[in-house]
């Protein structure tokens, strides 16, 4: 490569004697450059970068003393170094002369040319080293470079710290994470950077000692603190810098802000929970209608017509939230989706109210009201003839919004004294709201007058129901009368359902009953179970895992303080459970009835429960 060329200048007027120095000093790479006159000399190493210069002393116009002056006088030139060679014999003064000039040696012609090799050989060398030694040196400076361009760009935090567990390296990213400057830092010792927790600082502190005495490096889970206040999660990457016979080992800190990232694994567990539980709720749900549905029908047609509606009614619901991204559902859109799955007939159906938009259970719950409401209405009501009519009207009155719904037109109404599914569906499925239903039976037709709170659930209690239910050739659905004990359990218990999911407590309840049991309830929220528990002292309870959001830990500890055995009833894991309670028999939604009678059967066994007989 011609960087690696070492050049050397000889400057003498006699061209012969620079023919013979080109002779003596050919060695490998190195270059020699001639020139017949100072003058000439000084244009050359203004081009050019010498390891060494040979200077004739007696040279016509400016001498080698004179060229030597002038070369320690630029700053391009000073460090040449420069042997003096003549063929005057000479006095001591001449020669301090040439020293004084700026020469390391002094030749007399004729010289040896072994001497001269081995002389330049040296200043080669040296020259060689230099160059290393620079080269390296901007090595070294783009590495700095870089490693600086990282620190204060990173979003990794860069920290340095010494021996004694002094900061000696603070760049950018770490002023960026941590808030504090590089004034601020510089020569703490770690036992006092601010950055450290209290509950947290002797550990590291421990660790960077075990760090630098020579542990592995390892990465490290550390909160710290802002400047500001704030506790953050971090990873620490821990690394030794080795020593040197002068320079004791250093520890290199990377420290990276993983807050965000732990809250987004912490949100999608979350949201990976909630997906379960509501997709398990879903299922429950539909389990509960064609349990319902089938206990109800006296054929497979009755009941395929009957789940089919239902399941449909549900669908256009979700369609309708999934397109308003599951946040809310425009009440007339609510009813207009009916239409298209044929529930009701436009012609003869009239809506009337303002836009007001519903939460999605809320949505949900409320789709099956109309869905049996409607249905009704064309087996029994307004809609069996080729006469009747349907009005639906609404109005918000402060935080509530009611609904009045009227028939005219059909049949002659008579009260009926069984309670239908349809009708128990609609009364349940607004009392888990918090709101109320009341059926007033009418000479030209019944109506319905419903009460939907508008912000969650505030009046668990509320719900007003007529005991009758309307006749017709018969209901939509009628609930069976208890049947005979079949349970394997040495007596009857009562069993509190904790659920507010109406379908699903609705299904416990049946299959409770069925099973000879006393079922109370539902109970949709924590106070509303506390408040049974502590009236009616149950026997078991069947426990969901959550109540419309809210945690049930404090039900669970009021169980457990009380020794009254329970369950639970989830579509979350166990990991989502209250955890002093995540070992409690537990039933996973969907359910089969025979699982919650084998989990009724194990609540009785409990050894530290007296059951009562119901009553």
């Amino acid at each position: 490569m011609p960087d690696s060329i070492i050049k050397i200048l000889a400057v003498d007027d006699v061209p012969a004697n620079l023919v013979a120095l080109e002779a003596a000093l050919d060695q490998p790479g190195v270059e020699l450059v001639t020139a017949n006159s100072g003058e000439q000399a000084l244009e050359l190493m203004l081009r050019n970068d010498f390891a060494l210069a040979l200077l004739d002393v007696q040279m016509p116009g400016m001498d080698g003393f004179e060229l030597a002056e002038l070369m320690r006088g630029t700053e391009r030139t000073r460090a040449v170094p420069i042997i003096f060679l003549t063929a005057i014999a000479t006095d001591e003064t001449r020669r301090f002369r040439g020293f004084e000039a700026g020469a390391v040696d002094y030749l007399l012609k004729p010289y040896d040319i072994h001497v001269l090799n081995q002389k330049v050989s040296v200043f080669v060398e040296l020259a060689r080293q230099r160059r290393e030694l620079a080269r390296q040196r901007d090595e070294l400076a783009l590495a700095l470079g870089r490693l600086r361009a990282h620190g204060d760009n990173s979003p990794m935090a860069v920290i340095e710290i010494d021996s004694d567990l002094r900061i000696v390296t603070w760049a950018k990213g770490a002023e960026r994470l941590f808030g504090y400057s590089a004034d601020d830092m510089l020569g703490l010792l770690l036992h006092q950077a601010p950055f450290l927790p209290e509950d947290d600082r002797s550990g590291f502190v421990s660790s960077m000692h075990r760090l630098l005495e020579g542990e592995n490096s390892e990465m490290q889970e550390h909160r710290f603190l802002r400047a500001d206040g704030s506790v953050r999660a971090g990873e620490w990457y821990c690394s030794t810098v080795a020593g040197t016979r002068t320079r004791a080992s250093s520890g290199m800190l990377q420290v990276l802000d993983v807050t965000e990232r732990q809250r987004a694994m912490e949100t999608q567990r979350l949201l990976v929970g909630e997906l379960n539980h509501r997709v398990k709720n879903s299922l429950a749900t539909v389990q509960a209608i064609a349990s319902q549905s089938f206990r109800h029908c006296d054929d497979i047609a009755a009941f395929r017509e009957a789940f089919t509606g239902r399941i449909k009614s549900l669908a256009a619901a979700h369609s309708l939230l999934s397109s308003a991204t599951w946040e809310r559902a425009d009440l007339r859109r609510l009813i207009a989706d009916q239409f298209e799955i044929g529930a009701v007939t436009p012609d003869r159906f009239h809506m009337d109210g303002p836009l007001l938009d519903l939460s999605p259970e809320l949505a949900l719950r409320f789709a099956l009201v109309l869905h049996e409401l409607a249905t009704n209405a064309h087996k029994y009501g307004a809609f069996s003839n080729d006469s009747g009519h349907v009005s639906l009207a609404w109005r918000v009155e402060g935080d509530s919004v009611l609904l009045d719904w009227s028939e005219s037109g059909g049949p002659e109404v008579t009260p009926f004294d069984k309670r239908g599914f349809g009708s128990t569906l609609i009364q349940s499925s607004l009392v888990s709201e918090g709101g109320k239903a009341e059926l007033i039976y009418r000479p030209e037709g019944i109506a319905w007058h419903l009460r939907l709170p508008l912000r969650g659930v505030e009046n668990p209690n509320g719900l007003h129901v007529a005991e009758l239910q309307p006749s017709g050739a018969a209901p939509v659905a009628t609930v069976a009368s208890v049947s005979q004990p079949h349970s394997d359990t040495a007596r009857p218990l009562k069993i509190l359902v904790v659920e507010d999911e109406p379908l699903v407590a609705m299904d416990l309840m049946m299959e409770l009953e069925d099973a000879g049991h006393l079922a109370l309830g539902p109970a949709i929220s924590c106070d509303q179970a506390l408040d049974v528990i502590t009236s009616d002292a149950p026997d078991a309870v069947l426990l969901d895992g959550n109540l419309n959001g809210e945690p049930v830990d404090r039900v669970a500890d009021e169980l457990l303080g009380r020794g009254i055995p329970f369950a639970f009833v989830s579509g979350y894991g166990r990991e989502h459970l209250p955890a002093r309670h995540a070992e409690r028999p537990m039933i996973s939604k969907p359910f089969r009835a025979a699982e919650v009678l084998a989990a009724v059967q194990e609540l009785a066994s409990t050894p530290s429960t007296s059951p009562s007989v119901a009553a």
